[in-house]
């Protein structure tokens, strides 16, 4: 039996880095092939339905929502104002801070795209057997948690 050595373990198919990248491309890719609707993107699908969820959020709380970056965010919230998906105004509390509100053209979005974004995530688990796919699930839940900001477990 081999022994691998400190270099196998830098092998692209060893490299959980890699690998993880590997498989968001995948699962972006099956998304915009069963989401049709205009462009729709895995991160402005996101946005549409944690707005959905909470209407008038801050573009702060979608951060900590989604954990999309703040200026990434702000690209794609102006995309998506660019596409009527979404409408932003000023907070009543703070004028600095936007509020997102889903518009009808982005109810609708999200109403076409929903059962899409679900087939395709359920032809991604289909690669697994179905007695893994909730610990799947579950172990990508933990590397989530454990490397979200401000838990201390996060590398610097």
């Amino acid at each position: 039996m081999q022994r691998k050595s400190q270099g196998d373990l830098h092998e692209l198919n060893h490299s959980a880095i890699h690998l993880l990248h590997r498989a968001g491309q995948c699962a972006g890719d099956l998304f915009t092939k069963e989401v049709i609707h205009d462009g729709l993107t895995p991160r402005q699908f996101a946005v549409l339905l944690t707005v959905s969820r909470e209407e008038g959020l801050s573009q702060t709380d979608i951060v900590e929502r989604t954990g999309i970056d703040r200026s990434t965010l702000a690209d794609i919230i102006r995309r998506m104002l660019n596409k009527s998906l979404v409408a932003r105004r000023r907070t009543k509390k703070d004028a600095r801070i936007y509020s997102v509100a889903l518009t009808n053209e982005g109810r609708k979005a999200l109403q076409e795209a929903e059962p899409a974004a679900v087939q395709a995530d359920t032809r991604l688990l289909a690669a697994l057997p179905p007695a893994k796919r909730g610990e799947f699930l579950e172990s990508l839940s933990v590397i989530v948690r454990a490397m979200a900001p401000g838990n201390g477990r996060n590398a610097a």
